[in-house]
């Protein structure tokens, strides 16, 4: 049975939470059941399949929020928290 593709937000409603200086911080979910980009009032959370093992769900990450955006995966980099739930990612627009 074929995945269900990721669950994104529209790209300019996601550019629009980055800052000034190209930050993104997110809120993570590894090991869910769907990958999603979810805009919360106060936050934006990432699920992903991966688990949070040995850097596969911070890979993930960044592939769904570079989809998200529109981007390449190698112009989104985490900046702060690679072993947390919480990230600030960099984002080169």
């Amino acid at each position: 049975m074929a995945r269900a593709p990721a669950v994104l937000p529209d790209a300019g409603a996601l550019r629009a939470r980055i800052g000034a200086d190209g930050r993104l911080a997110v809120k993570v979910t590894p090991a869910a059941r769907e990958e999603s980009v979810t805009l919360a009032p106060d936050a934006v959370l990432v699920k992903v399949r991966a688990p949070a093992d040995k850097g596969a769900a911070n890979a993930a990450v960044l592939q769904v929020v570079a989809r998200a955006l529109g981007l390449a995966p190698s112009r989104v980099s985490v900046l702060r928290g690679a072993t947390s739930r919480e990230k600030l990612l960099a984002v080169d627009l």
